[in-house]
């Protein structure tokens, strides 16, 4: 570089202090932009809860391996099933969330309150079953997506340590720190989305051009796969744990008694759940979408149309997407079962505690709500005791599938008469449009359901 004569160094100072004070105060106005972009990120991020949760609860490892499977079996054509039934789960979560502040009760609560209360303890019993065998087939999953990883690790080893994890966290954690860790673990879905992002030639147009394309052309085995899709986005035990969660955090706020929580709802609160909901279910299906599109982009194309797993799906990925979609799938199903099981866990647990009249609630100490955390030991060890009778997972899967049809249309009814009645909900109760779409819900999952049970049989 040519050096400067002092001349031109004195003459080009007061240029350079020109530049310098031009460059800080570009720095300066990005990190203004960048702090108000930050801030109202955090905003946004403060206002998310139980509705994230709930929603990235709901892909699940078994939730993954349908998805997967209808990728790889039908290509793009069920793509369109992710718009389809966005608006028809956050709807329902919507109902769930509102009956559960504005009662200041869970869901399992409310009905023993106002209808038969053998109506109540059948569909627990039912949602136990479905929710525990799931657990079984997620936390199996998760044992050998590990493996993928590492294929040294002992499956038995890793279950034990799942199941252990959960346990811990639900029991000994602090509700507030515990809802902390679900609402950052909800993030790993989004590795399913960057999937997308890591396979060479992704047809974008076709998948946009699928995913609100919707195909009717279906068969039986089409049917099945929307039956099972239906049946995994629009699930029982996300309705309790939607409501129950919306009390917890209530009673974090420090509203002790249902009556101090039913006083305490106002607009900004029902404003700000139904954000958090839409937007869980919109993460939700946005997965869904993304996990049909990349399987249907790699496996279907290629002739691999038969996925039993979520890790199934995930080693197939491997010799056609590379390094980076296997361990992104692999590391999902991981992270997405250490979400789903004490949902799945939890659930159960508030519909038997509320069912019975036990003292509840994951804010409570284990010695102050010892059933209550019973049902979730007792869930837990029998979801790890499920993997080692040799029963085959899918058939696990399949005999949830039937617990969830046949309880799923009886507690939506449920929902709906309760969100829409005026007596309970008072001014905050279903807007009649909201109503139809509820009922019109309820008649799909019938639908849905017997369908299911009649291909399954």
């Amino acid at each position: 570089m040519e050096k400067k004569s002092l001349i031109e160094e004195v003459a080009a100072a007061p240029s350079e202090v020109v530049q310098k004070t031009i460059d800080v105060s570009e720095k300066f106005a990005d990190g203004v932009a960048k702090q108000e972009a930050v801030k109202l990120a955090n905003d946004y991020w403060r206002l998310l809860g139980p509705g994230l949760t709930t929603g990235a609860a709901d892909d699940d490892p078994s939730g993954i391996a349908t998805y997967s499977q209808t990728g790889a079996q039908f290509g793009f054509g069920l793509l369109w099933l992710a718009a389809f039934t966005f608006p028809l789960m956050a709807t329902v979560q919507e109902m769930c969330a509102r009956i559960g502040i504005v009662t200041g009760q869970g869901l399992a609560a409310n009905i023993r309150k106002y209808f038969p209360k053998p109506v109540l303890y059948i569909s627990t019993v039912l949602l136990f079953f479905a929710n525990t065998l799931n657990i079984g087939a997620d936390l199996g999953a998760m044992a050998k997506a590990t493996q993928l990883l590492d294929p040294n690790l002992q499956f038995g080893y890793l279950l034990l340590a799942f199941g252990l994890i959960g346990l811990i966290l639900q029991i000994f954690v602090a509700y507030e720190q515990y809802a902390k860790y679900l609402k950052y673990l909800a993030l790993i879905l989004l590795t399913y989305i960057v999937t997308a992002f890591v396979i060479p030639n992704f047809d974008w147009r076709s998948v946009l051009i699928h995913g609100i394309t919707p195909n009717f052309h279906l068969t039986h085995d089409s049917l099945l796969l929307v039956c099972a899709i239906l049946g995994t986005t629009i699930s029982p035990y996300l309705f309790f744990w939607q409501t129950s969660q919306e009390v917890e955090e209530e009673i974090l706020e420090g509203q002790s008694t249902i009556l101090a929580r039913k006083a305490s709802t106002n607009h900004k609160q029902i404003r700000e759940m139904r954000l958090d909901v839409w937007a869980g279910m919109l993460l939700s299906n946005l997965v869904m979408f993304f996990i049909i599109a990349v399987t249907a982009t790699t496996l279907f194309s290629h002739g691999i149309t038969n996925i039993t797993s979520a890790a199934d799906a995930a080693a197939a990925l491997r010799p056609l997407a590379g390094d980076g979609a296997y361990w992104l799938f692999a590391l999902g199903i991981i992270g997405t079962g250490m979400l789903a099981i004490p949902v799945l866990a939890g659930s159960s647990a508030y519909a038997f505690a509320e069912s019975f009249g036990w003292k509840h609630g994951l804010y409570r100490k284990l010695k102050s709500a010892q059933a209550f955390y019973g049902i979730i030991i007792i869930s837990t060890i029998v979801g790890f005791a499920l993997n080692y009778l040799g029963i085959d997972p899918i058939k696990i899967l399949i005999y949830s599938a039937v617990a969830n049809g046949l309880i799923a249309p009886v507690i939506l009814a449920l929902i709906v008469m309760l969100a829409s009645n005026k007596a309970i909900m008072g001014k905050w109760t279903n807007h009649p449009l909201t109503t139809a779409l509820g009922w019109i819900i309820t008649l799909v999952m019938v639908v849905a359901g017997v369908a299911a049970i009649v291909s399954l049989i």
